[in-house]
């Protein structure tokens, strides 16, 4: 776990945060962390019950809370909500894009209500609140705006073709807007960060159209890992940040073997997303409603005896300042001793 003293520049107390799909999960995790540098957070997401403790999360750990309940496919409403943040809490420092939802099961299988739905939650949900937060930030020429990704931005896995192409177009967005805002000299920060699989509760509500229970692809990482860099990528201009050694490898293994990938990921890749427990009998999904409307679910998921607690990937990503300044140091090492043999 990292301290907070490495990811903030400055002091964030009284600045304004907006997180989505805060009521549980990565959203939960990046509230809690937002609210013990003593920030104001608000709280979008779609479960009441979630949502208000993740309010109480906030105000516990010494941060203020506004809880808006919404749907985030719903641009008006995010709009709103920004409109709202603004007129309670004080100018938006900060946007989280976060909420997701998703599918498991074949493509063919999938009906186009439900590959819709998973596009206007994790696709133009992100969009709906990039949009809400360049209104209010382009007019000031400030704030930063972090995309959660994740490494299926780049790199797509069997049965969940809804949610890898809602991230690639995350991903699109991203490149496009950021080429925009330099355009524009803006000095607005845009940031995504590409998260691995992640011990969050996604996997106890998602559609599962298979037998079995789903579980993360491992190896599986504790969401606080991901809060913690989407707190530091929102105080630095960088352009993208990869979470765990699963993400890196993902990533640039597709950009130099794409066909390597289709070939692992066909004989592995349906498998590895599962557990050996059954679906159990009455499964319920938050597709098309919240499950937690009256039940909070919390940041973390089932997987807590399995989960990976550090990621020196994400180090070595928030600190390629003291990175070179110790090569620098090791380099002039040599050469002095060099120097002195010689």
């Amino acid at each position: 776990m990292f301290s907070s003293h490495h990811y903030h520049r400055g002091d964030l107390t009284g600045q304004v945060v907006v997180v989505t799909g805060a009521s549980a999960g990565v959203g939960r995790a990046t509230a809690r962390a937002f609210a013990a540098r003593g920030c104001k957070v608000a709280l979008l997401a779609r479960g009441e019950a979630g949502l208000e403790a993740a309010a109480a999360d906030v105000r516990r750990l010494g941060g203020e809370a506004l809880v808006i309940p919404l749907d985030v496919s719903d641009g008006k409403a995010v709009d709103a909500a920004a409109e709202r943040v603004e007129a309670e809490l004080g100018p938006i420092a900060v946007w989280v894009n976060n909420a997701m939802n998703s599918v498991f099961a074949y493509l063919w299988d999938i009906e186009p209500d439900e590959y819709r739905r998973v596009v206007e939650v994790t696709f133009l949900g992100q969009v709906n609140g990039t949009m809400a937060a360049l209104k209010r930030m382009r007019a000031r020429d400030g704030g930063s705006i972090v995309l959660v990704g994740s490494a299926l931005a780049y790199r797509g896995i069997p049965l969940q073709s809804a949610y890898c192409g809602a991230k690639h177009g995350i991903e699109g967005m991203f490149d496009s807007l950021r080429a925009e805002l330099v355009h524009d000299r803006s000095a607005i920060r845009l940031t995504m960060v590409q998260c691995p699989g992640m011990n969050t509760t996604q996997f106890g509500w998602v559609r599962n159209k298979m037998g079995k229970k789903p579980q993360p692809v491992p190896p599986i990482y504790d969401p606080d890992i991901a809060a913690e860099a989407i707190v530091w990528a929102s105080q630095h201009r960088r352009r993208e940040i990869y979470v765990g050694a699963s993400t890196v490898v993902a990533i640039v293994g597709n950009k130099l073997f794409p066909s390597l990938g289709d070939w692992y990921l066909g004989k592995t890749g349906v498998d590895s997303q599962f557990t050996t427990e059954r679906r159990p009998a009455g499964y319920r999904d938050n597709l098309d409603a919240p499950l937690d409307a009256d039940e909070d679910r919390g940041a973390h998921g089932p997987f807590l005896a399995r989960q990976i607690g550090f990621s020196p990937e994400t180090w070595a990503s928030t600190h390629k300042g003291a990175l070179a300044l110790a090569a620098g140091a090791a380099l002039v090492a040599v050469a002095v001793r060099r120097a002195r043999l010689g």
